[in-house]
């Protein structure tokens, strides 16, 4: 049982008294082993003062980790009685779903790798009978998970409109973008720029609804962010027919679904 580290040593030795129960008293980690063993220390003295009985030091351990023990069982067991009632999730499936008739659905995502900080973003727009009508991919280079999901979502509903569609789901995994699209953000944020080209294309005649989704029912989106950081910078349109992308329409398409822990309402 190590209670000092070697480079409390100095500190152990040489601080004065009060300073030094002070000190150990207030660190979180080791103040329950701290006052244990003072204790026990205080008793082992008086045992041998007033009952001439002689602990040996393998014995002082053994006693000091059992009454550890004791206490910190006692404490974990208050702290489940007393802790406030953690909230229930209910495990639910999840699958894409597609739009209704005269709507196309258009999933975005956006990728950051977390070593390089290489961004990517992708997404593709599908009919209510799930066939794919277009798909692009983007290799970002460097930016934020944020700006990276704005900027798949920008460029998403830029093709729809592009591609003459004017009734356009959007669904984003990502429930911070939804809330920054959804509010049109603050004039000084630092995606104002990117937002602002979003509420540009909200003004044209057309109707667009956007929406969160969980990343379970977002794959094929997924799939083109991630295939974006293997691509040349820039923005790439991908074909619908492309095997790869097949397999995860396909898999939307027969309805096949996830589990997830969803956080019951209410």
């Amino acid at each position: 049982m190590q209670f000092i580290q070697p480079s409390d040593h100095q500190r152990f030795f040489s601080t004065h008294l009060q300073d030094w129960i002070l000190y150990h008293v207030r660190q979180e980690a080791t103040s329950l082993e701290f006052g244990i063993i003072c204790w026990s220390l205080w008793r082992t003295r008086n045992d041998r003062v007033f009952a001439g009985k002689i602990t040996t030091s393998a014995a002082f351990i053994q006693r000091v980790r059992a009454w550890i023990n004791v206490v910190q069982n006692a404490l974990d067991k208050d702290r489940l009685i007393h802790q406030p009632s953690l909230p229930i999730r209910t495990e639910v499936e999840i699958s894409w779903k597609p739009p209704p008739p005269e709507w196309v659905t258009l999933n975005s995502d956006g990728s950051v790798h977390t070593n390089s900080g290489h961004a990517a973003a992708g997404g593709l727009i599908r009919d209510h009978t799930g066939r794919c009508l277009a798909a692009y991919a983007i290799n970002l280079g460097n930016c934020s998970i944020t700006r990276a999901e704005l900027r798949g979502a920008v460029e998403g509903l830029q093709l729809a409109w592009d591609t003459g569609f004017r009734r356009v789901r959007v669904e984003l995994d990502s429930l911070c973008a939804v809330q920054l699209l959804g509010n049109l953000g603050e004039p000084d944020h630092h995606q104002a720029a990117i937002i602002q080209r979003f509420k540009e294309l909200l003004t044209h005649q057309w109707e667009v609804v956007v929406s969160h989704i969980f990343r379970e029912g977002n794959k094929c989106a997924d799939h083109l962010a991630s295939r974006g950081h293997l691509l040349a910078p820039g923005y790439h349109s991908i074909p619908c027919s492309d095997p790869i992308l097949c397999n995860f329409i396909m898999y939307d398409c027969q309805g096949l679904s996830e589990p997830r822990l969803v956080l019951n309402e209410g």
